[in-house]
């Protein structure tokens, strides 16, 4: 399979293929070059017919940190258009995650913040460390979750999305097993022993029984994925991140300190 520099993609001879998240220095946040080989990597899953599932998973400590700062310091920069194309492109990689052909369990542990949410959300599975800790935290720096909001709202309802959207906060891995988000938690150090009863469980299945039992369950589901929706969620994110309020959280994130709505009143 193609050489990547941030991601890895393993086939396992059992027929089925692990997509690593791989900047374990920088705790999986993702970038731009990133974001462009996870597309390219599902693309190359959605054209294999002989792999049966996939497991996305995150070397190191943490499954995926959210935006990498280096990049939210090139985004803090650009004008509408140019922050559009950087929607679009995660936007792409969403869709493209949710609409794959191939069964989805995401493996998750230490932090997933962010954009993160929506990796998960994406899949059709996930399960996931008790120590694990995730946030929907765009809130806090000025800006919205609006490419991954409607996968979230399939996943856990829309209450809880307009709760953890809305107030920013940490929640734990036991609360996101509350919620549907992860199917099961295990202590952390069982949590690769357990990824195998997953595995063998799956391989129990008929291939092409469960690639149509997705597209059953797609064709099915409401409200829909929609491209239309898929446009208005790019549109609005990168509308934010060139506001003045967007820009303000931006900077004040990166120069580490306070953002203005946070300051004491006079």
């Amino acid at each position: 399979m193609t050489d990547f520099q941030t991601v890895e993609l393993i086939k396992d001879p059992r027929g089925f293929a692990t997509l690593w998240l791989n900047r374990p220095e920088k705790n999986n946040a993702f970038n731009a070059e990133m974001i462009r080989e996870l597309v390219s990597a599902i693309d190359q899953l959605q054209a294999d017919p002989s792999l049966r599932f996939l497991l996305l998973r995150g070397r190191g400590r943490h499954f995926c940190a959210g935006a990498d700062l280096a990049w939210m310091q090139q985004g803090a920069a650009l004008d509408f258009e140019e922050n559009l194309v950087d929607a679009r492109l995660l936007g792409q990689l969403m869709y493209s995650l949710y609409h794959l052909k191939l069964p989805t369990l995401a493996v998750v542990q230490g932090a997933a913040f962010g954009g993160a949410l929506g990796l998960i959300a994406a899949c059709d599975m996930a399960i996931g460390a008790s120590n694990a800790e995730l946030s929907l935290s765009e809130v806090r720096i000025g800006l919205a979750p609006a490419v991954v909001g409607p996968l979230l709202f399939k996943a856990i309802g829309e209450r809880a999305t307009r709760r953890y959207a809305l107030t920013g906060e940490r929640f734990s891995a036991g609360k996101a097993h509350e919620l549907g988000l992860l199917a099961e938690i295990y202590a952390a150090e069982e949590l690769d022993a357990r990824v195998e009863d997953w595995v063998g469980n799956l391989l129990l299945n008929g291939p092409e029984a469960m690639r149509a039992c997705k597209d059953l369950l797609r064709e099915t589901a409401s409200p829909s994925l929609s491209p239309a929706l898929r446009r208005y969620t790019e549109n609005a994110i990168a509308q934010i991140r060139v506001s003045p309020e967007g820009q303000e959280g931006l900077n004040a994130f990166l120069e580490k300190r306070r953002p203005a709505w946070q300051e004491p009143q006079s």
